[in-house]
């Protein structure tokens, strides 16, 4: 059946926490979700891409990733966005988020991926990131 993806926001890790586990994700900005969109798998890579940033650097970022309900928790599972990627998803053209997609499906991990449907994903986290604005957070509940 594959991995459960939901990308929404959030005004800190608190609320994103109470939205996720009252499983409602009724948050005012909406919730993306897409089967398969592994935020580390692919986030890493399209951060480091859009700012010019090594992977590593990107991966160091506390906020990357960061498990917001505990180690040991079997499921699922809350991670929280890095501000720098809400940001540069904002304000990226298409044009940029097409190039970091074509990018990403040039990976290990996204070789066989149309580059077509990764700008799109990347374009609708965008709209998302705009729409929390600066005052808001990124998260990513995942589920088997």
């Amino acid at each position: 059946m594959g991995n459960i993806y939901d990308y929404y926001a959030a005004a800190d890790d608190t609320q994103a926490l109470a939205l996720f586990e009252d499983d409602g994700m009724a948050d005012p900005f909406g919730t993306l979700g897409l089967k398969g969109a592994d935020p580390y798998l692919i986030l890493r890579t399209v951060e480091a891409r859009l700012t010019g940033v090594s992977e590593e650097r990107v991966e160091a970022d506390p906020r990357f990733c960061g498990l917001l309900n505990g180690p040991g928790h079997d499921g699922p599972w809350l991670v929280s966005l890095t501000d720098t990627l809400r940001d540069v998803l904002a304000a990226s053209a298409p044009e940029r988020l097409l190039d970091a997609a074509t990018v990403w499906t040039r990976t290990q991990d996204g070789g066989g991926t149309d580059p077509g449907l990764m700008a799109d994903f990347l374009g609708r986290l965008g709209q998302l990131a705009r729409a929390a604005g600066p005052r808001q957070r990124l998260y990513c509940g995942m589920s088997l």
